[in-house]
Order: C-alpha cells, then structure tokens, then sequence
C-alpha cells in the first residue's frame, strides 16, 4: 500500500474528471457498482471526491449516492489526517446509509466513520465473484425440463412483484430495517425498464428472477437472483444466471456478481456456471 504522503482529498473538478476515469478502469474488475455510478452521475445523484495527485491524476475515490458511499482507494492508504474539514463535517453530518466495496477500502472507511462518531448497524462479507466467458453448457440445461426463461414485459410487473418482495426482505434488508412495499415497487419497475431481467416460468407462474444490477466500462454485475423456496433445489438458480450470463458475455461484456461467504449452495452454483473468487467484497450498513 501506499502512503498519502500528507496530500489533501478534493471535491471532484471537471480537471479531475479524467484522472478518475482511469483509476475506475484499472480498478474496474472490483468496483462495477462504483462505475456504474460515475458514468451516470445525475441518474444516481452523485457527490465525488477525489484524492489527486501532482498529473491531475486521481488516486483514490470517494462516491456517494443515495445515501450508500463507494470508496475505490486503489493502493493507497486513506487516513482522516489527509481528509479536509468540509469532506469530514460531509461525512460526519450526512445520513449514510452504506458503505459498499473491496472489503479492506470499505473497513478503512469505516473506521474513519466510527472516529466521527457513526457505529454500523450490520456488515455483511461476501465473495466478489467474475467470468469473461460464456458459462458451462451443463448449466445452460439445468432445471426442470419444462420451465421457460424470457425476459418480461413491463406489464408483467405485478406477476414479478413477489419475487421481488422477497428477494429484498431476504437478500437485501440488513438488520432492523422495515421493509417498505412503494420503494420496492418502484426498484422494480426501474429494473424492468432500465437493467437486463431474466424469469423463469413454470406451469403458467413466475417462479424466479435474475437481474443486472449495475453496467460499468465493459463489466455487468448480476445482482436480483431469487427463487421461489418452494422451487429450490432444482438447479433453477443456476439456469436463470447462465442464461443472463451467456446474453452479457454474447453482448461483449464480462459479468461480476457478488455473493454472501455464508452461501455456500449459492457459491456452488455460481461456481459451476464458470464464476470465480477474485476479492473479498463488503457492504456496511448503517
């Protein structure tokens, strides 16, 4: 790792703008979800800062967006010491939902934000997982011989509102969170006009979903994969992201997805299709 050498963080300028883009394409393989952030900085309302150094160049980064921060700190190390008044009176006062990213970036961020005083609520590890290929074609037959897997209509959206209900209250919820029907409503009806979704459908119901979470550079992260408990077990999960891996690979893109350390059914899954370990991912809730 590399020191700060007593430089100071800097709300992101339009002189900077390019010196970030390269330090997210670099880091492009571990931080999707950041990336998809800056290349759209109005849809998802972003606020950056940025850690510059004498080229204009940007050696670490600080994204915020509704309320969650991904920090992509490259090879440095990030003290509050570098950190200016107006970014620590930002971090102090803002109300921060989560911290997402590599698990070390995330656990030094962390720390800067338990100095100001803000405790975690929850913290869950996960293995951040990649493929650049099309996935086994054993995967691409999996699950009952009958079931269809097509991307929906947005008409369709109230038969996939179930499994959207809850794959949030399952996956997506942290502890002590109250579920809120309107906003998950309205992540669907975003996701069907906005992201690559996947069902799978069998005996004339929707039974599971899978969905690209987040588009970077020349990455898809798969994000929104549930299904139906009644329905586990038949190898459907492992269909439905082969199917969506095999459309983004055939589109040019590689897939990320990230998945909980404890998972190890989902793990063995996605390990099948082709994905493999590359970090250890985290997201911190607050």
């Amino acid at each position: 790792m590399i020191k700060d050498s007593g430089r100071k963080w800097k709300r992101l300028s339009r002189r900077h703008i390019n010196g970030a883009r390269e330090l997210l394409r670099c880091q492009e393989l571990f931080c999707v979800s950041a990336c998809a952030r800056f290349l759209q900085p109005e849809r998802f309302s972003c606020q950056m800062w940025g850690f510059p150094q004498p080229d204009n160049s940007i050696g670490a980064l600080l994204i915020h967006s509704k309320g969650t921060i991904f920090p992509v700190f490259g090879n440095y190390e990030v003290h509050q010491s570098t950190m200016p008044p107006a970014l620590l009176r930002f971090l102090k006062k803002t109300n921060i939902y989560a911290l997402q990213g590599l698990r070390n970036d995330v656990l030094s961020l962390q720390g800067i934000l338990e100095e100001l005083g803000k405790q975690s609520s929850d913290e869950i590890d996960y293995d951040l997982m990649a493929l650049n290929r099309g996935p086994s074609a054993a995967t691409l037959l999996a699950g009952p011989p009958d079931i269809s897997i097509r991307e929906p209509e947005l008409w369709e959206m109230d038969d996939i509102l179930p499994l959207q209900t809850a794959y949030e209250m399952e996956e997506v919820l942290p502890q002590g969170a109250v579920f809120d029907a309107a906003v998950c409503r309205v992540n669907l009806k975003r996701i069907l006009q906005e992201e690559k979704i996947l069902v799978a459908e069998l005996g004339g119901r929707f039974i599971a979903k899978a969905n690209t979470s987040a588009i970077s550079f020349t990455r898809a992260q798969i994000g929104g994969v549930f299904v139906h408990p009644s329905y586990r077990g038949l190898g459907i999960a492992r269909r439905i992201c082969a199917e969506l891996t095999r459309i983004l690979v055939k589109s040019g893109q590689g897939v990320n997805l990230f998945v909980k350390k404890l998972n190890r059914s989902a793990q063995a899954a996605y390990h099948s299709i082709g994905f493999r370990p590359v970090a250890d991912y985290r997201i911190t809730y607050y």
